[in-house]
């Protein structure tokens, strides 16, 4: 799901021109989807280790270091996290990673609210509902329920708007449906890529029960959407001017409806390069091709990613990391809890818990 985001964010951010050679580019996408998986994993040794948190905070604490790193309000950030003039702020491993410095591109909602923040709080959103709110929450799907019950507050740490907030938890819902689908491939009759269709069509129709134990309400609008965005994509896949209808802007909505057209249009596990290139084309092709390439690399997993491209990418090691890591995290929290001893020394300063 990681490295299908970010191929899909690099097309997109290409326009689906990717340079023949030499290392592929992240976009601002995969660098703050970064920044929410590593908040997650310091969100959980926290909880671990206090017995109390509260993860909105610790991913905002996360966004806050990628501000810092990209020298925006860089001051500002330090008087509001800096523990006691702390100098190693910001801190982790992931502070260290020279590509997460680097501008590629605007996330301009998120920064404004970033920028607004003070010593003691987390500052305003903004009443923005771009595409950001959406594609940095997709990592959370992998934490399952308790990771989807917190995409709309962390949307909504950055904007406010309701339909931005509710298509990051459409989002994350559709994929993790995907990360945990029982794939019908193999079964006498079943069709390749036969999978992809069943577990976002499983997923549209899973929201309701699932919005409703989350205290979430799916409106029949944005039901609707869903399954004609599902339905158009199986009638008439991989129609540009289908894919202009659904997705017109750089917006949340736009970003899930373009992204679910694109995977349920190119289904195949062969055909994922294709499915971003198409999407890159897209008005707002670097968020259509982040959705996509997350839903298509969740429910296929990395070996259907193209291989010559992942090699390329010049964060495919600190996503794997990360990945890897947070299944780790959940899995058997290497530094302990306030009651067990960890097994690894290291951990809490590569994902310090706050």
């Amino acid at each position: 799901m990681m490295l299908g985001l970010a191929l899909g964010d690099s097309f997109g951010t290409a326009r689906g021109k990717l340079p023949a050679s030499g290392l592929l580019r992240a976009g601002v996408s995969t660098q703050l989807a970064c920044f929410t998986t590593e908040g997650m994993i310091r969100a959980s040794v926290r909880g671990n280790h206090k017995g109390i948190c509260h993860p909105p905070s610790v991913v905002m604490h996360a966004y806050c270091r990628w501000a810092a790193l990209q020298g925006i309000e860089v001051e500002r950030m330090r008087r509001r996290w800096a523990r006691h003039g702390d100098a190693a702020w910001p801190d982790g491993w992931l502070a260290g990673v020279p590509a997460l410095a680097v501008r590629r591109g605007s996330a301009p909602a998120t920064v404004a609210a970033l920028s607004g923040i003070e010593q003691g709080g987390l500052g305003e959103p903004t009443t923005s509902r771009g595409c950001h709110a959406l594609t940095r929450a997709l990592p959370l799907a992998v934490a399952g329920p308790p990771g989807i019950a917190q995409a709309r507050e962390i949307a909504a740490l950055t904007h406010g708007d309701a339909e931005a907030q509710a298509a990051a938890v459409h989002a994350t819902v559709l994929v993790h449906h995907c990360l945990t689908h029982n794939s019908s491939e193999g079964r006498q009759g079943s069709s390749v890529g036969q999978s992809a269709r069943e577990a976002l069509d499983a997923g549209i129709t899973a929201l309701r029960s699932r919005e409703r134990s989350l205290g979430e309400r799916l409106t029949e609008h944005e039901h609707d959407r869903l399954s004609a965005a599902f339905r158009r994509a199986v009638d008439e896949p991989a129609r540009a001017g289908g894919l202009v209808q659904l997705a017109p802007d750089a917006t949340a909505p736009s970003a899930l409806l373009g992204g679910l057209y694109v995977a349920v249009s190119f289904p195949d596990p062969a055909d994922v390069g294709a499915a971003l290139e198409f999407a890159a084309a897209a008005p707002d092709g670097e968020s259509v091709a982040c959705v996509a390439g997350a839903l298509l690399g969740a429910v296929h997993g990395a070996g259907s990613l193209p291989v010559d491209l992942v090699s390329r990418h010049e964060l495919a090691w600190v996503l794997d990391t990360l990945a890897r890591d947070l299944l780790i995290e959940f899995d058997d929290s290497p530094s302990g809890s306030e009651y067990v001893q960890g097994w690894d020394p290291q951990w809490w300063d590569r994902y310090p818990g706050w």
